[in-house]
């Protein structure tokens, strides 16, 4: 749908219109179906008119903004809850999770660390119980 700003060349009336398409409008208008609704006259002219889109960029990007900030605030808190209950094994996760499961001892936490998807499909492979937690580095502001 496209609206148009319509202007009667008779009565120099002024009103809006809605038409599914430029070329809907121009059929119309070609056709003599179009008028004024002041006076009746078919000599009417469309004016230029631009889009109202000033807010429309401006709210989407709040909005994703806002959604953004929501999403670092979860990943944060659950990045605390894991660094309190869990030990941080770094870059040996993969030996450590292989020596935990393979082993008859029982560990009072958890671990986590680092490893790479192939690692992580092997330990699955394996019938070892992993996730994937996304992370932002203290660091990043």
């Amino acid at each position: 749908m496209i609206k148009y700003n319509l202007n009667c060349k008779v009565c120099n009336n002024n009103f809006d219109s809605w038409f599914a398409s430029s070329k809907e409008y121009e059929k119309i208008k070609k056709l003599n179906l179009l008028s004024c609704e002041n006076c009746g006259s078919t000599k009417i002219d469309k004016s230029l008119m631009a889009p109202n889109l000033s807010n429309t960029k401006k709210n989407l990007k709040s909005s994703t903004t806002n959604k953004f900030n929501k999403i670092k605030s979860k990943i944060i808190k659950y990045q605390k809850f894991i660094k309190e209950n869990f030990d941080y094994v770094g870059d040996n996760f993969t030996y450590e999770a292989r020596s935990i499961h393979y082993s008859n001892k029982k560990r009072k936490k958890g671990i986590y660390g680092k490893a790479n998807l192939n690692d992580i499909k092997e330990l699955s492979e394996e019938g070892i119980d992993t996730a994937l937690v996304p992370w932002i580095n203290d660091k990043e502001n």
